[in-house]
């Protein structure tokens, strides 16, 4: 049963109490503390949001992992990228009957049964946290970029034509289409259904169903 350190930092002589040199120390610590052997170490050089089974160390210690051995890491962020992943990575874990430590944890392994439940508990609500609020930065960035004239994805709207590609995406008034915006949005506040205002649409010449005319009202909203 092989005892295993893995410590990362994002640039070469950290020393925010995260260096390698520190974090070396408090997993040697611990594997005094539990009665384990020095552990052989993994280390990396790397960006927190590249998966473990990407960066060069990982790659090879989760190559190396048999039933039985031990992992030992000083805190979370450096060994999962977030509580997503955390908890994909750590069921992995788990079901190879690897033992993780996180110090910052406890002195225990979070993948036996005795701190497993509240562990992975844990990181569920954490991951939905964090889903929640990638949703939540996702859309006020797509009304943010709408709101200065940007392209957020899609068919192009009624009225504007879409310039460039991508992030650089934005919405140019389209001549024959953009002039009948106001009018659409006044026959619809006076009531008029979204049909009737499609069959003007097509007496003035301009192709559009009843249902682009609710979506240039939702535009505007």
């Amino acid at each position: 049963m092989a005892i295993y350190g893995y410590r990362r930092v994002s640039s070469d002589g950290q020393e925010d109490g995260t260096s390698l040199q520190e974090q070396e120390r408090r997993i040697n610590a611990l594997a005094d503390l539990k009665g384990l052997d020095r552990p052989t170490f993994f280390e990396d050089i790397c960006s927190g949001s590249i998966p473990l089974g990407q960066r060069d160390g990982g790659a090879v210690m989760l190559a190396d992992l048999e039933k039985g051995d031990s992992v030992i890491v000083t805190k979370l962020d450096r060994v999962f990228r977030n509580a997503t992943d955390a908890l994909a990575q750590a069921d992995w874990f788990k079901a190879r009957g690897i033992n993780l430590y996180l110090i910052d944890m406890g002195v225990d392994p979070v993948t036996n049964d005795g701190a497993s439940r509240m562990f992975f508990g844990m990181l569920a609500l954490m991951a939905e946290f964090e889903r929640a609020r990638i949703n939540e930065r996702t859309q006020d960035g797509k009304k943010a970029k709408s709101a200065k004239g940007g392209h957020v994805g899609g068919s192009r709207p009624f009225g504007y034509d879409v310039i460039g590609k991508g992030k650089a995406a934005v919405l140019m008034p389209r001549e024959g289409e953009f002039e009948f915006i106001a009018p659409i949005l006044e026959r619809r506040a006076a009531g008029q259904s979204l049909r009737s205002i499609s069959t003007w649409l097509a007496s003035e010449g301009v192709k559009l169903s009843h249902v682009g005319v609710g979506n240039v009202r939702a535009r505007a909203a």
